[in-house]
């Protein structure tokens, strides 16, 4: 693998591999699908910060203070989004194996303290995208492939927090975070910055 082919197989990855594994996400808890809804949201603690180690990835080459609100945002949104990984999936599932009806107050219960968390996630994740693009305005890519990639962000993001990683709307998002990523990372250009005032 070429140094080039690294950093670009490092940002796709992680969406990529949140993609497939959203192609089993069962579409509803139920009694039967709690076993794997509840195994694959601990496999998934894993997965979802690895959306924010991309960003540090595209954000490589950032160390002022405009570099460390992206670093702080992608580190808000890996910690938030596990929270709602944690309540609505493993949370919900665990109880539901141990005896708790699926659509009970006590599971409606979870999956309505975790959507604040969620979203707050997400809303981290837009502003470290968004420090990504300001960056590589700075760097020199286009002001067309920035509007470009901010579009797709944008609603993959939207996807994101309307389809978590659902058939189908999930695995949009997460294709969508791929192409993003991979976009933004072929616009690295080795020039310097335009400076920011610090």
């Amino acid at each position: 693998m070429t140094p080039r082919a690294v950093p670009i197989a490092a940002v796709a990855a992680p969406p990529l591999v949140l993609a497939g594994v959203g192609l089993t996400h069962p579409a509803m808890l139920t009694v039967d699908t709690a076993q794997w809804w509840t195994t694959m949201h601990l496999a998934l603690l894993l997965l979802f910060p690895l959306i924010g180690v991309a960003v540090w990835v595209l954000l490589r080459h950032e160390t002022n203070w405009l570099g460390w609100v992206g670093r702080v945002a992608a580190a808000a949104y890996a910690v938030l989004y596990n929270g709602l990984d944690a309540v609505a999936g493993i949370a919900t599932g665990t109880i539901v194996l141990a005896g708790a009806e699926p659509n009970g107050e006590f599971v409606n219960a979870l999956f309505a303290a975790s959507t604040p968390l969620g979203l707050t996630g997400l809303a981290a994740l837009a502003v470290a995208l968004a420090v990504v693009l300001i960056s590589r305005l700075r760097r020199g890519a286009s002001l067309l492939l920035v509007v470009s990639s901010a579009a797709v962000f944008g609603a993959s993001l939207y996807l994101f927090a309307t389809g978590h990683i659902y058939w189908p709307r999930g695995l949009l998002a997460m294709v969508g975070l791929a192409i993003g990523f991979v976009v933004v990372e072929l616009a690295l250009r080795s020039r310097e910055p335009k400076e920011v005032a610090s």
